[in-house]
Formats: structure tokens, C-alpha cells, sequence
């Protein structure tokens, strides 16, 4: 995690790993890749960071060792720095102009508090502020061999591989301990907030609250109605106000996890006049499930949808290797993946209707609007006096 004052230096850093290692400037590093039919991908995240390379089957053995190197022994130059945090913030006025990120920051921060979780975007200041000092303190502190974990997938010589992937890690030591990262606190109350975008011709809808995380037994049920309510196009609030008013092109849910932490989001841009219709919509789809259990027939096709999904991403290198990154995360075992597709197909419609009653409760959820305030204030108002 970062630290209060931290807020994208694991981002910072990630892009400083591209800048080549203490041997290989960024241009030859790209280069060697390029040859290998790869390039270097870094990628930071709430809870991890990876850096990866997809190459030809026979170059394993070399890219595992270029790779090597940007883990182990990056030259995180000073010359560099101000042109990397540039881009960055570049990004970030990109991001905060939209209202989708707009509520997703006060979404997380209403949900989140001051825990690491809850900090999505930092100040032009803070990110101008950091120094490489900084960088390679963070580096130094969090890219260490006991944190890590390597996944190898697709077609190359195993022992070979091996030897080589153990050549160049088998020295790596730990230069620094970052601090434990702790889960977040106590759930909070039930909050609302409208932000607003003068003249906006939508409303970007944020409405969600924290639920169990993957180590819960409640987790896969709550995934099944979690895609029947409205993480799938034939779900229930998709159906409802896409498919029957139009209210919306792209709604989406999702049970997104953390480490030891989850958290479920209805995310939808509505037509402005429309928004209070969307959200009483929304709500009563909520409430129909909590109160009904869906018929066989629906869920049995909700069930399908998700076994399928799930076979389909497993096809693929990525698929495996984020599946495996999945469960070594939350520790869930090494039957985890092997009963998935058993333990989806068995949740049952009580159960359904049980967790969504148990974990989706409306009057525990955050709710943020992002729209035109003098028209939308008026759609929400019940909502936003807890009426």
C-alpha cells in the first residue's frame, strides 16, 4: 500500500521500471524484447504490481532474465523523473475531467475513509513533489522476493525454463520491509453526495457498499446474483433500464475485490431527466431479489453464462495466469479453480435471494451523482434525506 502521502508513487515507480536496468539503457532493453517477439508491460494496481512480457517460445529463458533485471536491478534514473511524473500528470487532469472518475473518487473515499483504498488521485502538488529518493525508497521497500510471485504460461521447455528463471532470481534479497498492510476498518454508514456538472446531458450513478471478500463462503453466491441483478448484458437492472426505457446504453455491476476487502457497484450513465427514474429502477430490481428468488430457469442461464466465462478466459495465457494470481492473493487453495464451475452451477435461487438480502442492503449503500444539479437535485431528494 501507499501511505497517506504516497497516493500514485507505486504508479510513479511502475513507470520508472520501463527506464531501463543498471545494464541496459530503456532503448536496448525495448529492443532485446522487440527481437523476442515481446515488449516490457508494468502494471500497478490497489493491491499489486506486475511486470510481465509475453515472447516467443523459445526466448523464455532470456526474457525471464531481462525481467530479472527490472525487478531486481532497475537504474530508476534522476534525469528522467520529471519527464515520467509529466505523463503522469498528464493522466491524472485526464481522468478527473470525467465525471465517471469523479464518482468513482468520492464513491471510494465515502466507502474507504483514509485507508489506502479510499485514495484514488493525488494533487498536481503531491505528484510534482515526489523526489527519486522516493521512488527508489518504494521500490526498495515493496519489489521483494517474499512479496512476489512468478507464473509462467504457455508452450516452452519446463526444466529448461525452470533452471533459468532460478539463475536469475535465485540471488535476489530483500533490501527493505514495507509495512504490514492492514485491512480496512469498521463499514461505514449509509452516504450520499452530488457533484455537480453544470449543463451535463447525463448523470453518472456510483451506488454501492462493502461486502465479504473472496475468502467468504458467501463468495460465490454472491458473484451467481451479482450477474443475475446486473453483471451480465441478460441481467435484471441491464434488462430494465437499457433493454425496456433506455435510460441507459452501458450499465454495469461488478463484486470487485481487494485484499481482504470487497466491495459491489452499480455503475450507470442515465439520460439527466431520467436519473431518479434510473435509481428507483435500480432499487427496485435490488429489492425484488432480496424479496423473490429468481426462477430456475433464469438463474440456470445466469449460471451458464458464468461457467462459459469462466472456461473462456481460462483458454488463454493471461486467463491462467491472472486465475492463478487470483488465488495466491486471497489464498483460497488449490481447489479454488478446480470446483469453481461445480460450486457456481450448485448456488441455488434461495441462496440468491439470501445473500442479496444479507449483503445488498439499500440502506446501508453509498450513493454518488455526478450531473446537472438544479435538474437532477430535485430526482434524488428522497435519497439524499434518507426518506
Amino acid at each position: 500500500y501507499e501511505g497517506k502521502d504516497e497516493i500514485w508513487l507505486a504508479d510513479l515507480t511502475g513507470r520508472m521500471l520501463r527506464e531501463g536496468t543498471k545494464a541496459r539503457a530503456a532503448d536496448v532493453l525495448a529492443r532485446e524484447l522487440a527481437v523476442m517477439g515481446g515488449e516490457l508491460n508494468v502494471g500497478v494496481g490497489p493491491d499489486t504490481a506486475t511486470v510481465s512480457s509475453e515472447v516467443l517460445a523459445e526466448r523464455g529463458a532470456d526474457a525471464a532474465r531481462l525481467l530479472a533485471e527490472v525487478v531486481r536491478e532497475p537504474l530508476l534514473p534522476a534525469s528522467d523523473l520529471a519527464r515520467v511524473k509529466a505523463g503522469l500528470a498528464r493522466d491524472l487532469a485526464i481522468q478527473k475531467s470525467t465525471p465517471q472518475a469523479l464518482a468513482q473518487e468520492r464513491f471510494h473515499r465515502a466507502i474507504y475513509g483514509e485507508h489506502p483504498y479510499g485514495r484514488l488521485f493525488p494533487t498536481e502538488a503531491m505528484l510534482d513533489g515526489y523526489t527519486i529518493e522516493q521512488v527508489r525508497g518504494f521500490h526498495q521497500a515493496r519489489y521483494t522476493p517474499a512479496a512476489s510471485r512468478l507464473y509462467v504460461a504457455g508452450v516452452f521447455d519446463a526444466a529448461a525454463l525452470e533452471r533459468a528463471i532460478r539463475d536469475a532470481f535465485g540471488g535476489w534479497q530483500a533490501r527493505g520491509a514495507g509495512a504490514e498492510a492492514q485491512p480496512p476498518g469498521t463499514k461505514p454508514a449509509r452516504q450520499f453526495a452530488l457533484i455537480d456538472r453544470s449543463g451535463a446531458p447525463q448523470s453518472t450513478l456510483y451506488l454501492g457498499l462493502r461486502v465479504p471478500d473472496p475468502t467468504s463462503a458467501d463468495w460465490v453466491a454472491l458473484q451467481v446474483a451479482n450477474s443475475l441483478l446486473g453483471g451480465s448484458f441478460a441481467s435484471r437492472i441491464t434488462t430494465n433500464i437499457r433493454e425496456q426505457k433506455g435510460y441507459t446504453y452501458s450499465p454495469f455491476s461488478a463484486v470487485n475485490p481487494h485484499r481482504r476487502d470487497a466491495y459491489w457497484a452499480e455503475v450507470a450513465d442515465v439520460t439527466t431527466a431520467d436519473t431518479g427514474a434510473a435509481l428507483k429502477e435500480i432499487f427496485s430490481e435490488i429489492e425484488r431479489l432480496r424479496r423473490e428468488p429468481p426462477p430456475a430457469a433464469e438463474l440456470r442461464g445466469i449460471q451458464n453464462y458464468m461457467t462459459g466465462t469462466f472456461v473462456v478466459q481460462n483458454s488463454s495465457r493471461q486467463g491462467v495466469i491472472s486465475q492463478l494470481s487470483f488465488v495466491d492473493q486471497h489464498g483460497l487453495g488449490d481447489d479454488y479453480l478446480a470446483s469453481y464451475v461445480k460450486r457456481v452451477m450448485a448456488v441455488t435461487p434461495g441462496e440468491v435471494t439470501r445473500v442479496t438480502r444479507e449483503y445488498l442492503a439499500p440502506e446501508r449503500m453509498t450513493l454518488v451523482v455526478v450531473g446537472d444539479r438544479k435538474t437532477v437535485e430535485p430526482q434524488v431528494a428522497s435519497w439524499a434525506t434518507g426518506q
